[in-house]
């Protein structure tokens, strides 16, 4: 296969740095999940439809009664699929379906565009243009993350992610005169949430809301290579962290009264989960509630996490502590709990993790359930499943040639891939 990453296109390979290199290790196979771990994991329970005795006031997604994986993973997906080109963009960061329409998509541009496409055309004019207030000097940097709020139908209002011109994270809240409307003002624009980041890379910047109603920030650690500040681990940090606020309450926002600072004492309330180097991208199940959160590796190890939707808030992903499953730094304190990944891979694998969707799509009735993702620099897509005994199963789908930078998903659950170094937007589709 020929390695596209090595091209001079290529400045951006989100999160991948160079560092100092911890010990080495034994490397398990890429393509099936870890059974073991050196430290005591968390123990990932079987779907459940009783709820967390956490959960908020927000109903919880309806469990399903079924198991929502398949038992085994289809190893001929590359002779009966294929991934096909619906539109050109320049630098795609992320493809964000629109509500109760499944042949309208919002793709953003680095530089500072969300564009729509619509029905096989992507429109000339861009449906948010701020490209004067977006910072994108750095190759990590720019318009990053773009969410429509749950009741988008009747209230028109989304979210997005972006640097600013001065590097710095913006969480911003736009309103349109029409939900149906093709084209946003930017002067709509109240900031919600500014952070403050001390270097270009590692900025995270997916938006998703949860079954919760409530909104989830992806924030890396703040960059430069190995966590130097240790923020990651700081609970007085945003920095490393995955947030959750109530967009619907307060002024500019409230906080979930079960997030594990949520009264401020000991971390700061928006925290929801620590220890993220970089979190690009990050999809819930639509079916169970559960949470997938891909989080690029610093020079060895990339890796998946997961967290169902009936656990409780505050999980620790280890990052600096480790990464992926391999020591990288200090000792974690006594008592501290870490949540490993449920699958990882190295760097004979590829470079850079993207974090894709769960398949609930109609096209494609054997890949239900299954999580897809892929890597930035090798093109490789695995898909991921749980057995009802509670094993992980990873497994390469797909060896393309494409920079895979984002992942989506439209209204009916098909999903999509973006080529950063081509802008091509592509759709899974069985073949003709």
């Amino acid at each position: 296969m020929q390695i596209r990453w090595l091209l001079p296109l290529v400045g951006l390979a989100f999160a991948f740095a160079c560092a100092r290199p911890p010990a080495p290790t034994a490397r398990p196979s890429a393509t099936s999940a870890p059974q073991s771990s050196p430290t005591p994991v968390a123990t990932l329970a079987a779907i459940s439809p009783s709820p967390s005795p956490r959960a908020t006031t927000s109903q919880p997604t309806p469990m399903p009664t079924a198991w929502p994986w398949p038992l085994t993973l289809p190893t001929d997906l590359h002779e009966r699929t294929q991934w096909r080109v619906i539109a050109q963009v320049n630098q795609p960061t992320s493809i964000v379906g629109w509500p109760g329409d499944p042949e309208r998509l919002i793709i953003l541009e680095r530089a500072g565009r969300a564009r729509l496409w619509e029905r096989g055309q992507l429109a000339t004019e861009p449906f948010l243009d701020l490209t004067d207030r977006v910072g994108s000097s750095q190759p990590e940097q720019g318009l990053l993350g773009f969410a429509f709020h749950p009741n988008f139908a009747e209230n028109g209002v989304f979210f997005v992610n972006y640097t600013d011109l001065e590097g710095n994270t913006v969480v911003a809240r736009f309103t349109l005169d029409q939900p149906d409307a093709r084209v946003a003002d930017p002067e709509t624009e109240t900031r919600i949430l500014y952070v403050e980041q001390p270097y270009g890379n590692h900025n995270g910047g997916h938006l998703a809301f949860g079954p919760d109603g409530y909104l989830y920030i992806g924030l890396g650690d703040g960059g430069a290579a190995g966590d130097p500040e240790d923020r990651a681990q700081n609970p007085h940090e945003l920095l490393g962290k995955m947030l959750r606020i109530d967009v619907d309450h307060g002024e500019p926002y409230a906080i979930p009264p079960d997030n594990p600072y949520a009264d401020g004492q000991g971390g700061r309330p928006e925290i929801w989960a620590l220890g993220l180097r970089n979190p690009w991208r990050y999809a819930f199940d639509p079916l169970t509630g559960a949470l997938y959160i891909a989080d690029v590796g610093q020079n060895l190890w990339e890796e998946v996490n997961y967290w169902p939707a009936d656990a409780p808030p505050g999980p620790n992903f280890g990052w600096d502590y480790y990464e992926g499953m391999h020591p990288f730094e200090d000792t974690p304190p006594p008592g501290l709990t870490l949540i490993f990944p449920v699958v990882e891979y190295g760097h004979d694998m590829g470079c850079s993790v993207t974090g894709g969707e769960v398949y609930r799509g109609r096209a494609l009735p054997e890949l239900q359930g299954v999580y897809l993702y892929g890597d930035f620099c090798s093109g490789r897509i695995w898909g991921l499943i749980q057995t009802p005994a509670g094993e992980w199963k990873s497994q390469v789908l797909w060896e393309t040639q494409h920079l895979i930078s984002t992942f989506g998903r439209d209204a009916n659950g098909e999903v999509y891939l973006a080529d950063y170094g081509t802008g091509a937007i592509l759709r899974l589709e069985p073949r003709e």
